[in-house]
């Protein structure tokens, strides 16, 4: 017997990616999966250039020993959202596991434009796109569930922190759906149903492979161009992690809380699709640690290009990626202003540029 037999689950944005592998993975534990999205054979929604379809995936779940059905949904559409539930509930009787996992906004994201530049339509289509359709389908289906006093809801989401992802739009989506989670298990609290947020690490999606050119089984080759690529993870890596929360008869103790593919990894013991167990948190860790490292020695240079001593006008704090510098000081007082950091700042940005970018705005703010 597979630890999901009998589980009813609905993956909603399971064309591909994230959603396409955790739909595999929910089928190799036995469980019946409703693949929803909007592509399917002779009608791709999103463009030639991206041909996998939800026929595909639910295929794929069949394969691997489950039974995937799909179903066309743009599940921004109330009504047809609806009609999902209203099909599941006909023909299963029951919902255990809705993963909201619709996106759609890789094309919609511009990358390296300040907020005040962005395109307003393209910033609230996803938006609508990747926040709403989840309200969309959580107020549809959670009431199956509810009326079970059981059920589990998990948001997909990209970063288990508060630290900016270095694209207004997109971190208010990918932020968003962590709150979703934290708001949906406060009120489902009391009828026995689960929320939670999850991210991947490095996802090895479809898109990402093309980008580099390789094959999921050639994927090491794309190393030589993006060392980080080492560290990333296969769709089907936090497919497994959905499939272990959602066979926890304990996972009601983690509601409300954001996890990680790599930490839910080493608490259930599973590998990704080459037997490989990949941890972002602490690659990325130990990549900030040493960009941290030098970002300061070359904050302290230009420091001193300046006539200023670091030692009495910068702070730090490497847990929030926080400089501080004084502007102001006395005998009885001192006044620190903030140079917050993301992520995408010591791992994509030089330390060089990062250090000329914290002069320029010490020279202005002092």
């Amino acid at each position: 017997m597979k630890p999901l037999d009998g589980t009813v689950a609905i993956v909603a944005g399971a064309t591909r990616g994230a959603g396409r592998g955790i739909s595999r993975a929910l089928g190799e534990a036995g469980a019946t999966v409703y693949c929803s999205g909007r592509s399917v054979r002779g009608a791709l929604a999103s463009g030639p250039d991206r041909p996998e379809t939800i026929d595909e995936t639910a295929e794929l779940v069949t394969a691997a020993g489950g039974r995937g059905i799909a179903v066309r949904v743009d599940h921004t559409v109330d009504a047809e959202v609806e009609q999902l539930i209203q099909q599941v509930t006909a023909d299963e009787g029951r919902l255990d596991l809705l993963v909201n996992d619709v996106w759609g906004g890789d094309a919609l994201t511009e990358w390296g434009t300040p907020f005040w530049e962005l395109s307003l339509e393209q910033g609230f289509k996803m938006v609508r796109q990747a926040v709403h359709s989840h309200v969309i389908t959580s107020r549809h289906a959670v009431p199956m569930m509810v009326r079970r006093a059981r059920g589990l809801v998990v948001e997909i989401t990209d970063g288990d922190s508060s630290r900016y992802r270095g694209n207004l739009f997109y971190d208010l989506v990918k932020a968003s759906v962590i709150r979703l989670a934290c708001a949906m298990a406060q009120e489902l609290r009391p009828h026995g149903v689960a929320a939670v947020a999850l991210t991947p690490g490095f996802l090895r999606s479809e898109a990402m492979l093309d980008h580099f050119g390789v094959t999921e089984a050639l994927w090491q080759d794309a190393v030589k161009q993006d060392q980080h690529f080492a560290e990333s993870e296969s769709p089907l890596f936090v497919g497994r992690a959905v499939a272990a929360l959602a066979a926890d008869q304990h996972v009601f103790r983690k509601s409300g809380g954001v996890y990680t593919s790599w930490d839910l990894s080493d608490e259930y013991q599973f590998d990704d699709a080459d037997g490989r167990r990949p941890h972002w948190g602490r690659y990325i860790a130990s990549l900030l640690d040493a960009r941290w490292t030098e970002l300061l020695e070359r904050i302290r240079a230009e420091l001193r290009a300046m006539d200023a001593d670091p030692d009495h006008v910068l702070r730090h704090d490497r847990t929030t990626l926080v400089l501080e510098a004084c502007v102001h000081a006395t005998a009885e007082s001192s006044r620190w202003v903030a140079f917050p950091l993301a992520e995408p700042d010591l791992v994509l940005e030089s330390p060089e540029r990062t250090a000329r970018a914290f002069r320029e705005w010490y020279e202005r703010v002092r």
